[in-house]
């Protein structure tokens, strides 16, 4: 059974164990200490808990006599751990980057930004009504790419009331349980004045995910050059993990090994907008803890399952830095570890959480498989002993027998019913969220019109447009840039000597023309690669990308 952490009057745990007893077969590997692979075993599960590990063939555990043994016909990793996700922007499709950047300052002001990103996200995220569906379509995505862990979505209600959305992938920001304490992701402007108001506050956490060198110039270096408080004390510690982290020098990660900070890798959105991504050989040597995560599809992967591709790719080019062992260890033990979660999830241990991921095929190097598996080979996702996303075959064999959608033309189930469901998203299905995410995008203008004018205009399109779906709270997202709360999904401490907030710079409103006539209809980003005709053609006309991962990408899809 799981615990509520303590000091939450009444709460529960978002992941009840509650789960049926399961028993999988397929080749297992374990991503413990040893590495240990076992071509043929079990996974037990009992109340969304592993039970046991074993080799087929062997005894079984009491009680699990007289329970199936599913043959998944596959390999079992343990569930992917998502360090970095701006989740809530995921419905949007891959920007044409116009030009070569050096920091995150140079291209979130650009007018371009605003009509495809920024904007269209004011008018979909502050809209109450279309939350919900882009809640579930964002989470979906997630979870088809093999994703049991990520960043929440963060809410806010017409009382004023701040929380994050609790849905089917684990959020790191909230769980409401004493096994896995929640990461810290935002930073008050009053604790990031100085470096050492920051380090007093950084060491109440157990993991602070924090927008670090976000560029690769001497002006995101210097976010990091924050953090330094005297000759031979910085504002880092084991439970820091630096976002990016690409401005940082050879003899900056000497000093960041030194102090045990961890870095969230990101290749792909590093790659698209500066053309250069975080010194690893560096960061590798200096004993840095390195996580993984794809950022947001605006400027970077459909999935982390696409991430960790490109992860290996950049390797590769600069000579093998890691192995597929080593990078698939940024998803699961080493994330887990980076969390302090470690004792909870990351690997298919006894006493775990039964967060797995099942891949087709059981012969040749396991690892490679996963990195070279396309998101058709993905046969199975559990979470919490859950059987969440998967072949129907395999989902009604345990239990779970969901909603069937397509994914490269095959037919895959999601099941969507929770114990424990939020009541922003409710019932919607991801066929009814999808539609309604497309008809959206496609009438942005009119919706920013609605917006702008409601005496005049008595959003009629919108009434139309979420006919059907169930009546919610009023709950808005709360998003990057666009609105000065003191805190900041892109937090950062300010310059030395200067009086900055933690985030970018925002965007005000009084200063810029209405959206109405700014955003213009998109089309909705597709929830998979291969359901997306025209991704690779895109990622091949990007000006700054490397020609390595083009070619590269196009061979693993």
């Amino acid at each position: 059974m799981t615990t509520p952490a303590p000091g939450r009057a009444g709460s529960t745990p978002i992941d009840p164990g509650t789960g049926p007893k399961l028993a999988l077969h397929g080749r297992l590997v374990i991503m413990d200490d040893a590495f240990t692979v076992i071509p043929e075993g079990v996974v037990y599960v009992e109340r969304g808990t592993i039970l046991a590990v074993t080799e087929a063939g062997t005894a079984r555990p009491v009680g699990f006599e007289s329970v199936p043994i599913v043959n998944s016909r596959g390999t079992i990793f343990p569930g992917l751990i998502e360090l970095h996700n701006h989740l809530a922007y995921n419905a949007l499709r891959l920007w044409d980057v116009p030009k070569r950047f050096k920091n995150r300052d140079q291209w979130s002001g650009i007018p371009a930004y605003r009509t495809l990103i920024s904007g269209p996200m004011q008018i979909i995220g502050k809209t109450p009504e279309l939350v919900p569906a882009l809640i579930r379509y964002v989470e979906c995505k997630s979870l088809l790419g093999g994703v049991t862990t990520s960043q929440g979505i963060q809410l806010f209600s017409n009382a004023g009331i701040r929380r994050f959305y609790q849905g089917m992938v684990r959020n790191v920001e909230q769980t409401d349980e004493e096994a896995l304490p929640e990461a810290d992701t935002r930073v008050a402007d009053i604790d990031a004045r100085d470096a050492s108001r920051f380090l007093e506050r950084l060491k109440k956490a157990t993991c602070f995910l924090l927008h670090l060198s976000e560029g690769v110039d001497e002006t995101a270096r210097k976010h990091f050059l924050a953090l330094q408080i005297s000759d031979q004390e910085w504002a880092i510690d084991k439970q820091l993990a630096g976002i990016h982290c690409a401005g940082l020098t050879g003899d900056d990660f000497k000093i960041y090994g030194e102090k045990q900070g961890a870095m969230i890798w990101s290749p792909l959105s590093n790659l698209l907008l500066y053309g250069e991504t975080a010194g690893i050989k560096s960061a590798k040597e200096a004993g840095v803890r390195i996580g993984i995560g794809s950022d947001w599809s605006p400027s970077g992967s459909k999935n982390l399952l696409g991430e960790l591709k490109v992860a290996r790719l950049v390797s590769q080019a600069e000579g093998g830095v890691f192995s597929d062992r080593d990078i698939i260890s940024m998803a699961t033990r080493q994330a887990a570890a980076i969390l302090q979660w470690d004792a909870a999830v990351g690997s298919l241990e006894p006493g775990k959480r039964a967060d797995l991921l099942v891949v087709s095929g059981t012969t040749g190097d396991p690892y490679e498989l996963l990195l070279t598996a396309k998101e058709t080979s993905i046969r199975l996702v559990t979470i919490n002993g859950i059987a969440r996303y998967g072949l129907p075959s395999l989902m009604q064999r345990l239990g779970a027998a969901g909603e069937d959608i397509r994914v490269g033309g095959l037919v895959r189930t999601v099941f969507l019913q929770q114990e424990s469901a939020n009541p922003t998203v409710g019932t919607i299905t991801l066929k009814a969220a999808t539609t309604t995410l497309k008809e959206a995008l496609h009438h942005l203008p009119e919706l920013a019109r609605e917006r702008e004018q409601p005496e005049t205009a008595p959003r009629e399109f919108l009434r139309s447009l979420v006919q059907g779906m169930p009546r919610q709270q009023e709950w808005t997202l709360a998003l990057d840039e666009l609105e000065d709360t003191g805190l900041d999904l892109r937090p950062r401490l300010p310059l030395p000597g200067e009086q900055a907030l933690t985030g970018p710079t925002r965007v005000s409103a009084q200063a810029t023309a209405p959206l109405s006539e700014i955003v213009v209809p998109l089309e909705l980003d597709p929830l998979t690669v291969a359901d997306d005709a025209t991704f690779l053609a895109r990622i091949d006309k990007q000006i700054n990308l490397p020609d390595f991962v083009k070619t590269g990408l196009k061979a693993l899809y």
